[in-house]
Parts: C-alpha cells; structure tokens; sequence
C-alpha cells in the first residue's frame, strides 16, 4: 500500500499516516508495532523527547529498515523539544534528539508546547523562551539536521504570535484533532497561512470508538470505527498519527485510503463538535 503524502512548506513530502509512538516505551513492544507499520506501509513514526522513547525508536528503525528493503531516506520521522528544553536549553534539547534518534537529521522537529515546564502559566516568560526555541529551530533547520520544523498544541495566539517574528515560519501544527474538537479556527489560521494540520487522538483514547454517529456510519460503509474517524481527518487533508500496540490494529489503521466517506457523513461527524478534549492538558491558559 502506497501512502498519499502532504508537501510541505520547505519542500519535503510527509506521508498523511504516521504510527504515533506515545506510550510506546518498553523495546519489543515498540519493535513489534514498528515492524507491523512497516510491513502495512507506514512510512512516519512520530516521537518526542517527553515520551522516553526516542533510543528505542532509532535502534528499532535501524534494525527493520533493511528487513523491508528500506533506507533511512525512505522513513519520515518526527520528533519534539521537551517542554523543560525551551529557551536556553533548547539547542542542547535538539542536539539529544539527534543523538538519542541515532540520526543525522530528523525529518520535522517541533515545539512540544507553548509553555515553559515549570512555569505560572500566566508568566510573560512563556513568549521570550518560544521565540527563542523557535530560533535553535530554525537554525537546525538552517544546517540541514532539522528537514522541516512546526509546533505541536499552539493555539491561534501563540501562532500569530510565531508568524510575526519568524524568519522560518512553522511547516506543521501538530495537536488533538477529532470529530468533536474539529478546531475550525485553528485549522483555517493554518489554511491561510500555508502551515499543514496534523492531528492526534483521532480516535478520542478509543471513547469515540463506541459513539453511536460513528456506528451508524460504520453500518453504512462496512468499515470499522477506527477506519471511519481516520478518514474523516485525511479526506479533508488532515495528517493522522495513530498509536497502537496491537499489529492486527496498526495494520487495520492504514485501510483508509481506499474508500470515500460521503459529504453527508463527514457534515454528520462535524456536528458531533462540542469542544471535548480527551488530552486534559490545555495550552489555551499558557501567556
């Protein structure tokens, strides 16, 4: 199966299904559902420095790479600067990633998180240590280590906040995306400003799994719950990152690039939209 991919603003091609690593910590569980994305045709593995994996995620890569016929150059990987890295520490935040990813470069880096770990969220700190996380990034993305950069979890303030000071704007906003957060305003700010969505938690932790919208559309396109809420994101041009442990699962989350979900069952999945999080972290309190 060939995965459609998204250009992104720096050129590079990222794939619109990626196998979200999150959680993913112990090596042969990890190895185990990074070699049934592989097989299925998973091209992206999205990490980050929080989720303690990204050793793991390196030498797994290294490993299955060559048992599928496939080279560094073939994957797409993604990665994030802890929240305890921004500011100062950044440069020094980005530099573990490479090492632990045991890589040369990394394919999209982004900011984690618009605050400061530590930090009142009220605190006006929160702004200077971004904007200079954001410079180590754009520099890393200068040297060529860093393919493409964006954010992950920036509300619309912190976005138009990053366009008016950038000299890279961000290629990718990475945040929880699912029939009942449709993010409308987010996603037209991204729109707009040629920066590519990228959603998390498509299936709401699996409580979207048993909505009863979505088993209806389900009865109506014999597809499985999971199939129908990832469609939803990628027929409207939404990148998907789900997570499983499970290899019949990985495997079932990359059939949806070959069936259409109608325009009345997408309006049907939108109108679900109540602003439920199931990620409890909110950024919108972070300055």
């Amino acid at each position: 199966m060939i995965v459609p991919s998204v250009t992104l603003m720096s050129g590079v091609q990222m794939p619109l299904l990626g196998l979200g690593t999150y959680k993913l910590q112990d090596h042969e569980q990890l190895k185990q559902s990074v070699s049934s994305a592989l097989e299925a045709g998973y091209r992206a593995f999205d990490t980050g420095a929080v989720y303690g994996n990204e050793a793991h995620l390196g030498q797994v890569l290294k490993e299955l790479l060559p048992k599928y016929g496939l080279n560094r150059e073939d994957v797409f990987i993604i990665s994030k600067l802890a929240p305890l890295d921004h500011g100062p520490r950044a440069k020094e935040g980005c530099r573990r990633s490479l090492e632990q990813l045991d890589c040369e470069y990394i394919d999209l880096y982004l900011v984690h998180w618009p605050g400061v770990e530590g930090l009142d969220p009220g605190d006006s700190c929160h702004s200077e240590y971004r904007a200079q996380s954001w410079a180590t990034l754009e520099d890393f993305y200068a040297s060529g280590r860093f393919r493409a950069i964006g954010v992950s979890n920036y509300t619309v303030k912190h976005i138009r906040e990053l366009l008016m000071s950038c000299r890279v704007p961000p290629a990718v906003l990475q945040i929880e995306c699912q029939p009942k957060l449709i993010q409308r305003e987010l996603r037209d700010l991204c729109t707009e400003a040629g920066i590519h969505f990228q959603a998390y938690s498509s299936l709401g932790k699996g409580a979207l799994l048993r909505e009863p919208e979505v088993m209806d559309i389900v009865r109506s396109c014999g597809r499985t719950p999971a199939q129908v809420l990832l469609r939803w994101a990628v027929q409207q041009g939404i990148s998907v990152l789900p997570r499983s442990s499970q290899p019949c699962r990985v495997q079932e989350n990359a059939q949806v690039f070959d069936f259409q979900l109608s325009e009345m069952d997408i309006m049907r999945l939108d109108a679900l939209n109540c602003g439920t999080r199931f990620c409890k972290r909110d950024s919108s309190k972070i300055a």
